[in-house]
Order: structure tokens, then sequence, then C-alpha cells
């Protein structure tokens, strides 16, 4: 089991959604918060949360994306004592068909999802080794579980997110470092409505989309948060979030190589499953 009161938690992405919910239940558990994003108003939102729990709290303006600002991060962290909880969750999405997808795109999407948490996994690892404890959280999503129209770039980051995390808990054995990989489902965030679309989807579509979402996710953020702290104090190396994300996961077991064929049945390989979750474009929301 793993105690959180009194522990330094860092949570990226804290400044909305999964993130704010995850960082305000750590803080009634008792820890102490160090509390990231780029979104300044969001982030004091959050902080003023925390302080009404009862929290202490300290606020960061990061983009994930840069290695720099990460280590630099990481060191004003180490200078109050160091992380004992890193919770890397900060993402964004992208919904382009692979023949439409620019490479700028891509790369907007694997610099904040991937290398994000790849840079915050690195950067405060050593601060862990050194307690000879603590616990790393990444989060990745159910489409890191399984792949879907529209999403190449977001299923690769995911997917990775997955593979990284995985293979660090093995090399983690026997340290006193846990290490966790958390696959939320469908959750009442803005992360759809905040995404990258292709230029040919007018304005109208998207909303469609984010309104479709908005009633089919079912679970809150605060209902996440209590998810991946249950996880974090039980050691759980692997978080599924929601109803949907556990019967997907059990879905995707049963079918491994045929699962496309049930859930995307409309023309071009849309449809059917998702189609009656608002569209595979809805998809994409998690955070």
């Amino acid at each position: 089991m793993t105690e959180i009161r009194g522990k330094l938690a860092v949570v990226t992405g804290a400044a909305s959604g999964i993130g704010r919910a995850t960082a305000v239940a750590l803080a009634v558990e008792g820890a102490r918060l160090a509390i990231a994003d780029v979104d300044r108003a969001g982030l004091a939102e959050t902080a003023k949360q925390i302080e009404a729990a009862g929290g202490k709290v300290s606020t960061y303006l990061l983009d994930v994306s840069s290695r720099e600002a990460v280590y630099s991060f990481a060191q004003e962290i180490d200078a109050q004592g160091g992380a004992d909880i890193v919770i890397n969750n900060a993402g964004v999405a992208q919904v382009a068909a692979i023949e439409e997808l620019s490479y700028e795109d891509f790369e907007w999407v694997m610099n904040i999802d991937f290398w994000g948490m790849v840079y915050g996994t690195k950067a405060f690892l050593p601060q862990l080794r050194k307690k000879g404890q603590g616990h790393i959280v990444n989060v990745s999503s159910i489409f890191g579980l399984f792949a879907v129209p529209t999403q190449a770039a977001y299923n690769s980051a995911k997917f990775a997110i997955r593979g990284f995390t995985e293979a660090l808990r093995h090399e983690m054995r026997g340290t006193g470092i846990e290490v966790a990989c958390v696959h939320p489902g469908g959750i009442k965030t803005n992360i759809l409505r905040n995404a990258r679309f292709l230029q040919s989807v007018q304005t109208t579509e998207r909303e469609t989309a984010a309104s479709g979402f908005d009633r089919l996710a079912r679970t809150t953020p605060a209902q996440a948060a209590q998810t991946i702290l249950k996880g974090i104090k039980k050691n759980k190396p692997r978080i599924l979030i929601g109803m949907d994300a556990r019967l997907l996961d059990w879905f995707i077991r049963l079918f491994p190589a045929s699962y496309g064929k049930i859930m995307f049945r409309g023309e071009g390989g849309t449809g059917g499953l998702l189609g009656t979750m608002g569209g595979d474009d809805v998809a994409v929301a998690k955070k």
C-alpha cells in the first residue's frame, strides 16, 4: 500500500479535467501539490480549489513538450525535497485521417502526449531513486489499448505511453518505485473541444461531435481521480477508468484481430460500435 498523506505530488496538465480533479483529490488525502500547465488561469483556479480543500500547493507554467523546461521544473521540485508521486497527465488530441494528417500536427501530439511523459518520467526518476521509493503514474487512454479511425496521432502517442510505462515497470521491480499506466474511457472534459481538426471539418461538425461526446461520457473527472488514487494506494500497475474502458478492454482481448470489423462497419471504416457513441471523431475525448 502507498501512503499519500504528507507526500509531495507533481501533476502536469492540472489546469482542468482529470489533472485538476486528481490534484484536488490528492490534497484532500493530505498530499502537498506541485501543479503545472500552460493555462495560467486554469492553473490558478485549480490552486484555489486545492487551498479551499485545505491543501498546500505551488504552481508552475510549463510546456511539457520542452525538455529543458521540464528538467528545470524538476530541479525546482528537487529543491523542495523532491517528488514522491509524479502524475504525467498533460495531453492533447488531433482529429484527422492519416492521408490528411500533417507532419506538424503529428509532431504536436507526439511532443506533448508522448515526449512530455518521457521527459516527466526521466526528469523526476532520480528524485524517487534517491528516496528509494515513490510512484510514477503515466496517463494513456483506452486508445492505448485499441486503434480507431482519424486518431492515428493520438493512438500512436497513447500506445507509446503504454509500452514505455510497462517497460519502466519491469525495470523498477524491487526498487520501491511503483509504476502505473492509466487508461481512462470517456471522461467529461474539454479535450475534444480543444482538439485540432483537419481543415475540411466544419465548425458545426466539431460542435456536434463535442456535444455528442458530452452526452455519452459517463465518468466525471472527480470519479476518475478517485479511481486513480485508489490505484496508487493499492499499487496497481494498470488503472482502467470507467465501465466503458473495462468493457472495451475485455472486448479487445476477446477479438484482438477482428475488433475493427465489428466496431467500424460504416463507410470508410467508421461507424459500427463507436458510431453509436456519437461518431469516430467523438472517441478522442479523454482528459
